[in-house]
């Protein structure tokens, strides 16, 4: 269904849209009470996040393809999908290695568990919501609105004087 919103409302929109909301997601679940309830405080944010990411990474591909020739398709695909898995791997890392070193942190301060496994995950939503924040700033600079692309240089067409 994307890629109708695509062609109705452009990848730039959508992208946007589904970093918004992302980042929404994100900032929810980091006041997420250690107590929480299914429905009130998870199920919301996952439907947020979900959207998002619905929204957000087919438009993305559609304009990381949108400039590759049919003969670096695969190429472009390939490389796309990589980063995006290593980037993803290494995000993971970094905000799990964050989320623990402050929950170890504050069981050994003599913390509740729950509750400093929950300041943990508070930590590492809240600086994946800031990292968001960053994505949208780039997004905003880097992708142009439809209608104002760039007008294409063209080619010097080669021909003989008479």
């Amino acid at each position: 269904y994307t890629d109708r919103l695509v062609m109705r409302f452009g990848a730039r929109k959508l992208v946007l849209g589904g970093l918004a909301l992302f980042m929404a997601g994100l900032a929810l679940f980091a006041r997420a009470p250690v107590d929480g309830d299914y429905v009130v405080h998870i199920l919301p944010v996952m439907v947020l996040l979900g959207i998002g990411a619905g929204l957000c990474f087919p438009a993305l591909m559609t304009l990381a393809m949108s400039g590759a020739t049919s003969s670096d398709a695969g190429l472009a695909s390939g490389l796309i999908n990589t980063t995006a898995q290593v980037g993803g791997a290494l995000g993971l890392a970094v905000l799990a290695t964050l989320s623990a070193s402050r929950s170890n942190a504050l069981i050994g301060a003599g913390e509740p568990t729950a509750a400093a496994l929950t300041s943990g995950y508070h930590l590492a939503f809240g600086i994946g919501a800031g990292l968001v924040v960053v994505a949208i700033a780039i997004a905003v600079t880097v992708l142009q609105p439809e209608g104002q692309a760039k007008e294409e240089i063209e080619e010097p067409v080669d021909c003989e004087a008479a």
